[in-house]
């Protein structure tokens, strides 16, 4: 903990400027504390100090105790010759590069409310470190940090959905495809919605779209429900023409105890979700053309608007009758599609073929979208942090999964506001 305020410390400057001396009593002047290295080797590059009246350029080493230093080995490696400075809390012993020549060697001192500070946000075990002074930060610092933390969530999408196109040979249909299943999956069946589509491509549903006991048939089949055997005519249906596509295309279906149903409404089972994939799969072609085609809330709504074939009107599972319910897809979930598959697909299309203006479009569905509705969204607004729409949902899913979570308060622009708060 201690050597991460360190480095926290040294690149703010929040250390001590006046009188800084190396540990042999040289007078140290900080001119650039050096770019942050997030590879192997010394912590800071292209460092500018000025000890004595020799100005250095070079490489900064930071560790709690000098003899940390012979314990990494670093006496005996070559990235660290150019180290021109070694900045600890604790000088226990000399340090030097393969050549035996002593590295100079500085005592950082920093203020001890930033330590406190610190302490207090890396201990607590409230649901986000900073909860209980979160609302002394000004809002425009908070809006800022949204507009980043947003860009980073979408960055992390587009490098999976680049991860994908590589395995599809750059195939954007298949890959959306795959991408729009995992999230028909809504998170509790994301991981067997994802397997299903990459068992059964989309260049053979497509070839039988048009029929939709077809496309139902190979996606049930698929995903396993149809290795038993049920009273029941639609199945036995399905079954047989399942039969069929499988031994033609070779197919091998998932394991179907990846599905789960435990604690899920039924309107949620995985049953009424793949009919509902079914559907959408059935009336479509070319999907991820089309949105590009035009790419506004309402036409993405119309094209994700679908329901269950009339089988499903009656059953939330096969051979087991029901109330009559139309199982419609709810703006609540194609919201959640347009979110989460066709806003990072739109955003990784532009950025690969330098499209400023579809990617201002892909921002603007969040900006137009409303908020998310989860335990995290309601948890933020509970501490007075705003949700209106889903830019801010996002950020602060974003904010939560990968800082607070993570205790990242040293990388977090709110936590940085709250630790050098030093009154």
């Amino acid at each position: 903990m201690k050597e991460l305020l360190l480095h926290y410390v040294w690149q703010h400057r929040l250390f001590d400027t006046d009188m800084l001396c190396t540990t042999d009593g040289r007078r140290v002047e900080v001119i650039d504390v050096g770019k942050v290295n997030t590879d192997a080797g010394p912590d800071f590059f292209n460092a500018k100090i000025k000890i004595d009246q020799t100005l250095w350029a070079g490489n900064v080493e930071i560790h709690t105790n000098s003899s940390v230093w012979e314990k990494h080995l670093h006496h005996q490696n070559k990235a660290y010759d150019n180290v021109i400075l070694h900045v600890v809390e604790n000088a226990d012993c000399l340090v030097y590069r393969m050549d035996g020549e002593i590295i100079p060697q500085l005592e950082l001192k920093f203020p001890t409310s930033l330590l406190d500070n610190y302490s207090h946000l890396i201990t607590n075990k409230m649901w986000v470190p900073c909860a209980q002074k979160i609302h002394t930060v000004p809002s425009v610092i908070i809006q800022s940090w949204k507009n980043t933390l947003l860009t980073e969530r979408l960055e992390q999408k587009i490098s999976a959905i680049n991860n994908l196109l590589e395995t599809t040979n750059n195939h954007w249909e298949e890959a959306f495809y795959i991408i729009f299943a995992r999230n028909f999956g809504f998170a509790t069946n994301s991981h067997a919605f994802e397997l299903l589509a990459k068992s059964l491509p989309l260049s053979v549903l497509a070839r039988h779209k048009d029929r939709l006991l077809a496309v139902e048939a190979m996606l049930f089949g698929q995903a396993g429900f149809l290795n038993v055997d049920v009273d029941d005519l639609y199945f036995k249906e399905l079954k047989h023409e399942y039969n069929f596509y499988k031994s033609k295309f070779s197919l091998v279906p998932i394991d179907a105890s990846l599905w789960k149903l435990l604690r899920l409404r039924p309107v949620n089972f995985p049953y009424v979700r793949i009919a509902q994939f079914a559907s959408i799969i059935h009336k479509s072609s070319k999907l991820f053309s089309k949105i590009l085609e035009n790419p506004t809330v309402e036409n993405l709504s119309l094209l994700f608007e679908c329901k269950s074939s009339s089988y499903w009107d009656n059953h939330y599972q096969f051979g087991s009758p029901t109330k009559h319910i139309v199982k419609h897809l709810g703006s609540q979930s194609i919201h959640s599609l347009i979110i989460n598959t066709v806003v990072p697909f739109l955003f990784a299309y532009s950025t690969q073929r330098d499209d400023d203006k579809m990617k201002e479009c892909a921002i603007q569905l969040l900006e137009q979208l409303p908020s998310e509705k989860n335990a995290i969204v309601t948890n933020w607004k509970e501490l007075k942090i705003s949700s209106n729409t889903a830019f801010d949902s996002q950020a602060l899913l974003q904010l939560k999964n990968e800082y607070c979570d993570n205790k990242k308060c040293l990388r977090c622009r709110i936590g940085h506001k709250l630790l050098t708060n030093l009154s």
